[in-house]
């Protein structure tokens, strides 16, 4: 299964919120340490997956946005 950056965006959000959870409830340090550098890590390689994206599209500016569209008169 190959994962795109939405789903890696994702995966990198809830690693980062529950290590938020744990520091609350005063867990282990090591793992929270541990858990923040492997967030880190997957924040970096989530945005390079992002950028690097093979992502083509037809629309421009023009275009607009996809939620509005300007009606030809």
């Amino acid at each position: 299964m190959r994962l795109n950056g939405i789903t890696n965006l994702i995966i990198t959000s809830i690693i980062l919120v529950v290590v938020t959870v744990l520091v609350y409830f005063n867990i282990d340090f090591r793992l929270i340490f541990y858990l923040t550098i492997a967030g880190q890590a997957l924040l970096i390689f989530t945005v390079y997956k992002v950028l690097t994206d093979s992502f083509k599209t037809d629309k421009t500016f023009e275009d607009c946005y996809e939620d509005y569209t300007h009606k030809e008169e």
